[in-house]
């Protein structure tokens, strides 16, 4: 028994350390996660734009973004711009790349959605005398979201995951703290699961609340 308290106490030491990496992690994909809906949601009604010069930068910016590894784009923003004269800290220069390179993704959702709601559920909304903006917002933003929302939990759950991408550029995550705990102690295995744990506890969170909003706003067709 000895040895088993001393065994568990080794790990108790890290467990400050752990959750402040948690916290962190979480700040990071909240913001990452609230990026990439606001780029998704300009970069779908600008590539259905029936204006060209809305339309042809909004599909090079998908066909750029899905067609390049997300830690290149993360090396892009952190160490690129600075080239530029833009020096970002490591914080938002992380959450504007995983952002910006997951609106891409996000933005292929909301266009699922958008295609998905009958025409003439706006036809009929103009007809009652609704403007194009209150339209949107009143009768296929709504539906759009009850419909991708599946979709968009996914993508949030990959982000989460891409936070970890953010260890290369010195973001105290769960990912380099866990290397970091590694590097000292020599035990990987065991601290791998410990992060993997913590990842798998946040994902699950998520698909829950995705689940019970499934349940609570369920389409009725």
């Amino acid at each position: 028994m000895d040895g088993i308290f001393e065994y568990l106490m080794s790990f108790a030491a890290y467990v400050p350390g752990y959750a402040g990496a948690f916290v962190i992690a979480i700040e990071v994909a909240a913001v990452t996660i609230v990026i990439s809906w606001m780029c998704g949601l300009v970069g779908v009604l600008a590539k259905l734009s029936r204006y060209r010069v809305l339309r042809y930068p909004a599909e090079f910016y998908i066909w750029f973004i899905r067609g390049t590894p997300q830690l290149v784009q993360v090396f892009l923003v952190y160490f690129g711009l600075p080239q530029v004269g833009l020096n970002l800290d490591p914080f938002v220069a992380g959450a504007l790349a995983l952002g910006v390179g997951s609106g891409a993704y996000v933005a292929e959702i909301f266009r699922s959605g958008l295609l998905a709601i009958p025409k003439g559920q706006p036809e009929s909304a103009h007809a009652l005398g609704m403007n194009n903006a209150l339209t949107f917002r009143r009768v296929i933003f709504p539906q759009m979201i009850r419909i991708v929302v599946p979709a968009l939990t996914n993508e949030a759950i990959n982000t989460l995951k891409n936070t970890s991408l953010l260890s290369t550029i010195t973001i105290m995550e769960l990912t380099l703290y866990t290397q970091a705990v590694i590097a000292a102690t020599f035990r990987p295995f065991e601290f791998y699961v410990i992060v993997s744990v913590l990842y798998l506890l946040i994902t699950t969170v998520l698909t829950q609340f995705a689940k019970w909003y499934e349940r609570r706003y369920a389409l009725y067709l």
